[in-house]
């Protein structure tokens, strides 16, 4: 019997299998707004078969957008134009639906990868940016502002409505995010973070705002509603974020009441040194997995059927997340099920594509030859 294709729980949720559809930022919303490209993204990955689909970073305040044309949840209006797309997936597909909440910080303000995705200066097309200490991402980029305790505090509040506003979609799940070098990551690096009050220098006070922000969101939403975390659990940069940190981040999250690790690495810095090979992060994720009680989600060029298997069945992982894989697949999870002689869910309407030699996939008796 698969392993990948086996039920697993984060905390009160249920899923079918161990596969996840990770984050991926579309920067196609207009003023933070959903628009059309999102129904149609995520109500076509929705019919995949995976357990799992986790919406892209979704800014809690208009500053925290990575580019103008991210996706954002500040406002009842955000919460409106996002309402058809949650309503449509759950009447055709019983994918579960996380959202990741986040915030750039120094990060934000970036024109979109199709047009080179650089910064984009205030009064160029972009605005000011915060961070924990006035430290640019990169040589020739805005310099951010410091945030200080009133303007922490407004982040903690975004991101508590934000959680409220999901909760109230109907979403299962809350990711924050806390990866990828954006405003969460910045506090815990200290590359990033050269602070000298309570919210810098030690470990405990660089893990200090994210913890608040997490606590937060956990109590902005009812219990029935599961919350987690994605770390990058290594900067890839001597002196920076390691996996030791990481460890103790981790423990300090499941004491507060975390439900799931999503195990990433890098984006604080661009003189990272990335490694990049098939799962080149679930060393990461197996480690953190040692040290809690949590599922981890495993992530990093996961791409072939009998390698995720191999990650759940050996415990490095309780679960694998796709992202590039899915948008070049969108019916991996069929195909990896196929391989591995497990079944998946399709909607009705796609019954009779299956193939002859997997008349067994979609595991339902009333398919017609007609």
């Amino acid at each position: 019997m698969s392993q990948l294709f086996s039920p697993i729980s984060l905390g009160p949720l249920q899923l079918a299998n161990r596969i996840a559809i990770a984050p991926m930022c579309q920067y196609s919303a207009d003023e933070g707004l959903a628009t059309d490209w999102h129904m149609i993204h995520l109500g076509h990955l929705a019919l995949s078969g995976a357990a799992l689909l986790i919406l892209e970073a979704t800014a809690v305040v208009p500053e925290g957008r990575i580019s103008p044309a991210d996706l954002g949840l500040w406002s009842e209006a955000h919460a409106d134009a996002l309402a058809p797309v949650v309503r449509a997936i759950r009447q055709y597909a019983p994918i579960k639906l996380a959202i990741q909440l986040g915030h750039a910080g120094r990060k934000a303000s970036s024109a979109v990868p199709w047009e080179g995705g650089a910064n984009l200066a205030p009064g160029a097309g972009g605005w000011q940016t915060v961070a924990p200490s006035a430290l640019p991402h990169g040589a020739g980029e805005t310099v951010p502002t410091a945030l200080d305790e009133a303007g922490m505090a407004r982040i903690i509040d975004g991101f508590a409505s934000a959680a409220r506003r999901s909760h109230a979609l109907g979403f299962d799940a809350i990711e924050i995010h806390s990866a990828h070098g954006y405003l969460l990551h910045q506090f815990l690096s200290p590359l990033s973070n050269r602070r000298d009050d309570q919210y810098g220098g030690t470990l405990e006070n660089r893990m200090r705002f994210p913890l608040q922000v997490f606590e937060a969101v956990r109590a902005a939403v009812p219990a029935s509603m599961v919350v987690g975390v994605r770390i990058s659990a290594h900067d890839w940069v001597d002196g920076g974020w390691d996996v030791e940190q990481s460890v103790a981040y981790t423990q300090a999250l499941e004491k507060l009441g975390c439900q799931f690790m999503h195990v990433s690495s890098g984006g604080l810095s661009p003189l990272q040194q990335i490694p990049a090979g098939p799962g080149y992060q679930i060393g990461f994720a197996a480690c953190i997995k040692r040290e809690t009680s949590m599922p981890v989600i495993g992530v990093g060029m996961i791409t072939e059927a009998v390698q995720a298997e191999q990650i759940v069945a050996t415990g490095q992982a309780d679960m694998v997340a796709l992202a590039r894989a899915m948008l070049f697949d969108p019916r991996w999870p069929w195909h990896a099920a196929a391989e591995l002689g497990a079944q998946v869910t399709a909607p009705p309407q796609y019954w009779r594509s299956q193939p002859r030699q997997y008349k067994e996939l979609f595991g339902d008796t009333r398919l017609g030859q007609r």
